[in-house]
């Protein structure tokens, strides 16, 4: 029989093989990277805020002990700890059922595109691959799991989706960047002014890495923009976040801007970036302009790469291009993302049966994706896919709230605190795009 495909060696593809082999169904996962968790490795410097009990899978758990390993003790790994912990060992211990150095660049239906209804869901799926070593593959399928997460898609700082004027040529120069700095490289900039770009986690620990350079090295100035004013979400929920770790980065942040070490700029959407004499100048729609900065960091949140499923049925919102049904309980616009309930596989799966995105693809353009969830879906999908529809429609996890009830604000007041669109109040019809 055909295996079932996952695409992705990160923790929600790994995690799905894992059920799929307790199942007696055979996995292949298919990863673009060198190794486990690639993308993880990426921010692999980050502590996670979420401790180790919510960081491991069960059935992963099961897999892995009878090879001996031991789950590590409570505590908030760094995202090498949890590759080095677990990830790496649960990629060791499903062996050549995980193939590095082949990414999917494409998945239909064998002998079907897009347009053919006759015989469609009788046809297995066929996922075109591009191997390291230039080769090309087609792998047959019976199933397929799309984990492949949106590390490699960041949105840009421009604030009209797309990256603003000179965006590009400031990467290309080395002046600006996506994600988090180390604390090595945010030491390296002591007595420069740098830049912050976003509203959200990632934001966050970026600035409570630089906030300590602040004080350690005179002159160093750090201006973090938001696109909106200050809402109610701007900080987190604090002391009310059930996952304490969360809460606390929010209010380092925040103790960082009352303690005068940050500079908040608020309001300002980027249209032009200005790269002059090895400095680079922020431009706002309006007119404004940021002093000349020695780099700029943006963690404005990430993106889905589609463009390898233009042959598969997807029921996508259109805001922001996730299942319908996620995007219902996900979507920024109404409330906080994080106090929401879990989804599975019925929220999960679109007209192309038998085809399911999990992880944090699975919320499209929405933030503050947790493992936990992740780890609830490939649960769930995975006991569909075996026939268990009893278990497929349990629902087994409770998600933490965040703390935080109310939506994204007044988009254009500069500093309005709004409780428009909260998630306390009653959710409009979702608009949806098929794709």
């Amino acid at each position: 029989m055909n295996p079932v495909v996952v695409i992705g060696a990160g923790p929600q593809g790994l995690v799905a093989a894992a059920h799929l082999v307790e199942r007696g169904i055979e996995p292949l996962v298919l990863e673009a990277g060198p190794g486990a968790a690639s993308g993880v490795a990426e921010w692999g410097h980050v502590r996670l805020f979420s401790d180790w009990a919510e960081l491991v899978d069960a059935a992963s758990a099961r897999l892995l002990e009878s090879t001996g390993w031991v789950q590590p003790e409570s505590g908030f790994p760094t995202g090498a700890e949890w590759i080095d912990g677990y990830l790496a060992p649960l990629a060791e211990a499903l062996g050549n059922r995980v193939r590095y150095g082949s990414r999917v660049v494409g998945v239909s239906r064998k002998g079907r595109d897009r347009t053919v209804d006759a015989g469609r869901d009788e046809q297995p799926f066929v996922v075109h691959v591009q191997f390291a070593d230039g080769g090309e593959g087609r792998i047959d399928a019976r199933a397929v799991i799309d984990a492949s997460g949106t590390w490699q898609t960041p949105n840009p700082a421009g604030a009209d989706g797309l990256p603003a004027l000179g965006e590009l040529a400031a990467v290309e120069a080395g002046a600006l960047s996506y994600g988090i700095p180390t604390s090595e490289s945010a030491a390296a900039f002591g007595g420069e002014h740098v830049v912050v770009v976003g509203n959200g986690h990632s934001a966050a620990t970026a600035i409570a890495l630089l906030a300590p350079v602040v004080r350690e090295a005179p002159g160093t100035r750090v201006s973090w923009v938001l696109r909106r004013g200050l809402v109610g979400n701007t900080f987190g929920g604090g002391a009310a976040d059930e996952l304490p770790e969360r809460g606390a980065l929010g209010q380092r942040a925040k103790q960082a801007v009352d303690d005068g070490l940050v500079d908040l700029v608020t309001g300002f959407r980027t249209e032009q970036i200005l790269h002059e004499d090895g400095r680079v100048v922020l431009v706002a729609e309006d007119g404004r302009r940021l002093d000349p900065a020695a780099r700029v960091f943006v963690a404005t949140g990430l993106r889905p790469d589609l463009s390898f499923l233009s042959e598969i049925r997807l029921d996508l919102d259109v805001r922001l291009e996730a299942p319908v049904r996620v995007a219902e309980e996900v979507d920024p616009n109404l409330h906080s993302c994080g106090s929401i309930r879990a989804t599975g596989a019925a929220d999960l799966a679109h007209p192309e049966q038998g085809f399911y995105i999990v992880g944090s693809k699975s919320y499209g353009r929405a933030p503050n994706f947790l493992a936990l969830t992740g780890f609830e879906q490939v649960r769930s999908v995975v006991a569909e896919i075996a026939g268990d529809h009893e278990a497929a429609a349990r629902v087994d996890l409770v998600l933490p709230d965040t703390g935080v009830c109310g939506g994204a604000g007044d988009f254009d007041a500069p500093d309005a605190v709004s409780g428009a669109g909260s998630c306390c109040a009653p959710k409009p019809v979702s608009l949806t795009l098929t794709v």
